[in-house]
This record gives C-alpha cells, sequence and structure tokens, in this order.
C-alpha cells in the first residue's frame, strides 16, 4: 500500500478574472493539504487521466455551451464523462450550492444532470439547513468567508444613506424589484448604487428604471475585486432582493466587508444572522418594498453602536477546508469501494 496523494479531479478550470472567488480559495486550500492532488478541469483531463474523485460544482455548467453547437458537443463530451465516472466506479463529490437550478433546462440535460445526482456518493452542504438527497453520505462544510480575499482593497467609509446592490444581475436576483422599491421611498437624501453585469434580456429594463431616479446609479459591466470593494464599502445598507436564496456568496462577501445586509427570510439566512451577530443581517418576508427598505436602515442606523465593528466570522475561515474536504473524500471512496484509500 501507497501513500500516493488522492488525486482530485475538480469540475471547475482554471480561475479566470470573473471567477467566483470561492473556487479560488478552495482551490488554494486544497493545494495546501498534504495527502491532496488537485487536477483543473478539462475535458481532455476528465475524461482521459487518472484520478480517483470527481468533484462536481454547479453540474449545469457542464451542459451549458455557447451557441447550439457548442451546447451540443458540451452535451455529448458529459455523456461520455458520466459513462467513464461509472465505468471506473469513480465516486462523485458533489458541493451543494443551490437547492435547485435556478434556469430550466431541455429534456437531454435533465437526463445528464439526474444521473450525476443518482451517481453522487457524498455530497457537501455549505449550511445545514440544506435539504440533501436520501441515501448518500453528506457532510457540511461551511461556506468561508471573504476576509483575506478582499484584505488588500481599500475599503471606503459608508456614506449615509446609501444603499447597493452587486453581482450578476439575472431575473431570480430581483434586481427589477429592488429599483421599483427603492423609487417608492421619498427621502432625496438616500442613494442606490447597482453595480453587476445583467443578462441580456434585464438591461434595457434595469438601466430604464434607475435611469428614472436620479438617486440611482447603475454600473452595468463586470465588477472587479477592486470596485466591489468600493461598492460595499460605501453603502450603509447592502440589500440582495433574490427570488430564490440559499447559499448565497454576496451576503458573505458584503459581512466580510463588515456591512449590514438586507436578504429574504429563509431559514439559511436566519441562522446566518443569529451566527454573526446582532445587527448584521436584516430579514424581509414577502416582495420587497419601499417600507422594508426603510425599516432596514432604520434597524442598521439604531443597532450602530451595539453591533460591533464586524460581524463573527470566526466559522468561516479557511484554514481547514482542505483539510475537511479531503476527508470527505476519503469517505466517498470508501462508501464505493469497502476500503480506506492509502
Amino acid at each position: 500500500m501507497t501513500n500516493r496523494p488522492l488525486v482530485v479531479q475538480a469540475s471547475f478550470p482554471a480561475p479566470r478574472p470573473t471567477t467566483n472567488p470561492y473556487i479560488v480559495m478552495l482551490a488554494d486550500a486544497l493545494r495546501a493539504t498534504p495527502g491532496v492532488q488537485l487536477r483543473l478541469f478539462s475535458w481532455r483531463s476528465a475524461l482521459f487521466a487518472r484520478y480517483d474523485v470527481f468533484h462536481l460544482h454547479w453540474p449545469d455548467i457542464l451542459v451549458r455551451g455557447h451557441g447550439r453547437g457548442k451546447t451540443a458537443v458540451r452535451r455529448i463530451l458529459t455523456a461520455l464523462l458520466l459513462a467513464r465516472l461509472a465505468i471506473t466506479r469513480t465516486p462523485i463529490v458533489r458541493t451543494a450550492h443551490n437547492l435547485a437550478a435556478h434556469e430550466q433546462q431541455p429534456l437531454f440535460a435533465r437526463v445528464l444532470l439526474d444521473a450525476f445526482d443518482r451517481r453522487t456518493a457524498l455530497w457537501i452542504a455549505l449550511n445545514p439547513e440544506t435539504i440533501l438527497p436520501e441515501g448518500p453520505q453528506s457532510v457540511v462544510i461551511l461556506h468561508g468567508s471573504y476576509t483575506s480575499w478582499y484584505a488588500q482593497h481599500p475599503k471606503p467609509a459608508p456614506v449615509p444613506g446609501r444603499l447597493a446592490y452587486f453581482g450578476l444581475i439575472r431575473p431570480y436576483k430581483n434586481v427589477e424589484g429592488l429599483l421599483r422599491a427603492f423609487a417608492g421611498l421619498p427621502d432625496p437624501e438616500l442613494t442606490l448604487e447597482v453595480a453587476g453585469n445583467p443578462s441580456a434580456e434585464l438591461r434595457a429594463p434595469i438601466d430604464a428604471l434607475a435611469a428614472a431616479d436620479p438617486r440611482t446609479r447603475a454600473q452595468l459591466r463586470f465588477v472587479p475585486d477592486a470596485d466591489v470593494a468600493r461598492v460595499v464599502g460605501e453603502a450603509e445598507l447592502v440589500v440582495l432582493p433574490y427570488r430564490e436564496m440559499h447559499n448565497s456568496g454576496g451576503l458573505l462577501l458584503a459581512l466580510s466587508l463588515d456591512r449590514p445586509v438586507l436578504v429574504p427570510a429563509t431559514p439559511a439566512n436566519a441562522r446566518l444572522a443569529d451566527e454573526v451577530g446582532a445587527g448584521w443581517v436584516h430579514l424581509y418576508s414577502g416582495d420587497l418594498t419601499a417600507a422594508a427598505l426603510a425599516e432596514a436602515l432604520r434597524a442598521v442606523r439604531a443597532t450602530a453602536t451595539t453591533r460591533g465593528e464586524r460581524p463573527d466570522l470566526s466559522a468561516r475561515e479557511w484554514a481547514d477546508a482542505g483539510i475537511r474536504h479531503l476527508a470527505a473524500y476519503r469517505r466517498a471512496i470508501a462508501g464505493r469501494t469497502g476500503r480506506r484509500h492509502p
């Protein structure tokens, strides 16, 4: 029996400037963990290289390409990958970022995604509220904070009355609802900044709603980290009005930059509110309204001197993330083969 490293094939490729920082920090944590050899994704590697575990994030990305031709090729390659994993009995470890896909997929893509679900040997939940499929093993490894990621960027003082939204702009994120709710606030001293890249069908409506209110500024483009730090830092309150929210990197990012956040009332958000301390995570129920915005801003101001300088994110450090993932990989292998990995 050898002591060779456990080879993990990730489902994400080499990071780009637009890559979710969670993925970059996870890759760094795994590379720093003795006993793990991380292999970043390419179709050649996933189909033909030797590895012990396939770690899957956001499987819908595998079955989606730019244009019909590339999408069709990706779905054929995904089917081949599933066959390869089945033939070699390579366990799939799956991180559950969402409770369900945000976008509806056509039949063949759904068949492929269902096959990934059935073949998952172990699920990693990012919070204890995640409901996972019965049968496979599971473990909770909390979503890490972004404190170290943004430490290099200056953080400005909050601007009184400034509300902010940042991140990708997609239908389920309800940025149009935020703009309409903000327009219902009569206070001329309030301002709203929206920063993020919209999907094609949302660009014109978001632009029109922002232009209709002189208190609103919209940057409809990819926002680099330094600008994110400024947008969030200048906010007296960050607002993330998603229609669906379970694991929100944006929520943790705002907290990592020490800014209060208004989010929908969900079990995961309520748990996080208790975890980080009073006054940092504010919840609303139902549709976002002007009244909900005004009440959250009043609560932020009322707790300004009592909530402390920073939220408590001590449970979300990255120091042991690699070790905990390695333990999960070993459990998945043991469950498939009935023996421990060397």
